[in-house]
């Protein structure tokens, strides 16, 4: 049984203009890692990309976005934990990678997902 939660733990938000796809939907999903777009949008991550946070809200055209604090996202392969070099997977999680990501404190890492200090 798990008996230690980090929920809420420094989070910090700030909202972004979200990215829009052709048809002008928003294409940001919630609880994706988000990157910085262009004239300062916030766009999904693509395999490899680092990341500035993770949205938590997406509603008419603005992000919510998760900039710090401790926050759990889905991950793929086998990440460590301690301060380990995360980067965006391309399927709305995290990945670990040897270059190119930025280094976060992951906390927790059970295969699936880890919780991470932005």
């Amino acid at each position: 049984m798990k008996q230690v939660s980090y929920d809420g733990i420094g989070q910090v938000m700030a909202t972004f203009p979200a990215a829009l796809d052709s048809q002008g939907a928003d294409k940001v999903t919630e609880g994706a890692p988000v990157k910085m777009g262009a004239a300062g949008t916030v766009d999904l991550c693509g395999d490899g990309d680092a990341f500035i946070g993770v949205a938590m809200t997406v509603r008419d055209g603005c992000a919510g976005v998760q900039v710090r604090g401790f926050v759990t996202l889905p991950a793929s392969g086998s990440i460590a934990t301690g301060l380990v070099t995360l980067a965006a997977n391309g399927s709305g999680g995290v990945k670990q990678v040897s270059s190119g990501g930025t280094a976060y404190l992951v906390a927790e890492s059970n295969g699936g997902s880890v919780t991470i200090l932005l």
